[in-house]
């Protein structure tokens, strides 16, 4: 049996699961309506939504057992286990397309939960197959719809976190949360964003090549048809649909798109430039 914090042998994970795929990227990215989109592919199976509870409910995933720290995971955090538990809990809600569970393993998995944007090590453990799909939107656009996030209240993660005085929590717990006590709510939701991009993009950085794919989400938009191909081609995943240029709103949406939308907070945006451009600066030069 691995010790804690060693990554599973291949064969206990490639059991039930080949390959899945995660999309990773900061909240409010467009990841529901990528993640929606590709679900439809056949032969892919997803939980159907995001998996909070799913891997929080483990003993020793949730901030909670790491004194409130952040959502971040790491392979240490992945011993045999937590790993084996998890892989069985995300097994059991996999359903196709057509709402059918997977047979006998293994099977193509598609997930997206913002907080793992977080977490590819400790993912990378409990799956060594596994494959991540970048995604990445234009910075003022998804800053504005965290401002709107927090401000509906329909985001709370951690509505009690404790030492928080502030609105109540909502998106991921991102490392160094404590040093924005008191800071105005578009300073918090800046430096959520380029916290979250600066983990992602070392752990990208990081990962043998082949191993993830990016993806604009304003290409996306332009062509889904084409993006969703690509994506699916480089997975190797089937895809037998025809998107129309219109998709439909993801499950999570707000209010009706529009790219001008985040005018609405451009003052308090502009403001905080210095906390999140080195962090977009980055994430442009590496999809080029």
């Amino acid at each position: 049996m691995s010790r804690p914090g060693q990554a599973q042998p291949a064969t206990e994970a490639d059991e039930l699961f080949e390959r899945p795929l995660f999309i990773v990227s900061p909240p409010r990215s467009g990841s529901t309506l990528l993640f929606e989109t590709l679900a439809a592919a056949p032969g892919l199976y997803s939980p159907g939504d995001e998996s909070h509870a799913l891997i929080e409910g483990v003993p020793g995933l949730s901030p909670a057992a790491h004194d409130w720290d952040s959502n971040r995971l790491l392979a240490e955090h992945a011993g045999a286990p937590v790993g084996a538990a998890l892989r069985e809990r995300f097994f059991r809600q996999l359903r196709d397309r057509d709402g059918q569970p997977p047979g006998a393993g293994p099977v193509r998995m598609l997930e997206k939960t913002p907080k793992n944007a977080l977490r590819i090590p400790f993912l990378r453990t409990v799956f060594p197959q596994a494959r991540f799909v970048f995604l990445y939107r234009e910075p003022r656009q998804v800053l504005a719809s965290m401002i709107d996030g927090w401000r509906s209240g329909q985001f709370q993660t951690y509505p009690r976190l404790p030492g928080w005085d502030g609105p109540a929590w909502s998106f991921l717990l991102t490392p160094g949360w404590r040093q924005l006590a008191g800071r105005p709510l578009e300073e918090v939701v800046a430096a959520q964003w380029a916290a979250t991009m600066q983990v992602l993009l070392d752990d990208l950085a990081a990962l043998p090549a082949g191993e993830w794919i990016g993806i604009e989400h304003g290409r996306f938009l332009a062509d889904p048809q084409g993006e969703v191909r690509r994506i699916c081609d480089w997975a190797g995943l089937a895809w037998d649909r025809t998107l129309g240029r219109e998709l439909p709103l993801s499950r999570y949406t707000l209010t009706p798109p529009d790219p001008e939308k985040w005018r609405r907070h451009e003052p308090a945006i502009e403001a905080t430039r210095a906390l999140w451009e080195p962090q977009a600066a980055r994430a442009g030069a590496l999809l080029g």
